[in-house]
């Protein structure tokens, strides 16, 4: 590339390179300019998904999926709770309550009917809803310290997972009479579940009993939906 110089009287041009940074002055004019800008010049960054959704150069910075409430690892170590109703369950499992697990598992279940032919979406949610109220208002009537409702849909939530394995089944095992034993299996197991982290968790034990009544009726209403088309 060749640059003009001011004078008009001498035309004459001299050499210029980019590239060294010895020749990017005028030798014929005492004032030095900077490099011009290139405009119009194609501007492409390159941006990852991992680097949009890390905390980049803050250290103290909490991960974006964090911040919205989604811990995976919450998740993980709630539904192996779940999973293994007869281990220990600790006091303060619900004290970080979240909804992003009763989420994925509640869309597990509809999309697993779907597959199987069974549209429940709307009951899903009815039902999930009618019965987090309830249950809300009942484990608050009968304990001392009670329980907001955020916790409510978080352990009724996370209990819903045995219900995702039936409906999972459902869509295998053709035998009517088979998958009305599974589901019964099903309701015990998240009966029990939930029961258990709602009388640890509210220290009323000795009451176990009517609290997995109200429980039981939930998790039959979600069996029902697996069983019957």
């Amino acid at each position: 590339m060749s640059v003009l110089f001011e004078s008009p009287d001498a035309l004459q041009f001299q050499p210029y390179s980019y590239g060294d940074p010895s020749r990017n002055s005028f030798q014929g004019s005492a004032q030095s300019f900077p490099t011009p800008p290139q405009y119009g010049a194609s501007f492409n960054p390159t941006i990852s998904w991992a680097a949009a959704l890390s905390t980049g150069d803050y250290p103290d910075e909490p991960p974006l999926l964090e911040e919205l409430g989604i811990n995976f690892s919450h998740i993980k170590g709630k539904a192996l709770a779940v999973l293994n109703p007869f281990g220990f369950i600790d006091k303060n499992i619900m004290d970080d309550a979240d909804l992003a697990g009763p989420i994925i598992f509640c869309f597990l279940f509809g999309g697993f009917l779907l597959l199987a032919g069974k549209l429940h979406f709307g009951y899903i949610y009815g039902i999930a809803t009618l019965g987090c109220l309830s249950m809300y208002a009942i484990l608050n009537l009968m304990s001392e310290s009670g329980i907001d409702g955020y916790r409510t849909a978080s352990v009724l939530g996370y209990c819903l997972l045995p219900m995702v394995i039936l409906s999972f089944l459902s869509m295998l095992v053709w035998n009517k009479i088979l998958v009305m034993v599974l589901s019964s299996l099903s309701v015990l197991w998240c009966t029990y579940s939930a029961s258990l982290m709602f009388v640890t968790v509210l220290s009323m034990s000795e009451q176990r009993m009517l609290v997995a009544y109200p429980v039981a009726l939930l998790y039959s209403a979600f069996a029902l939906l697996a069983v019957f088309e």
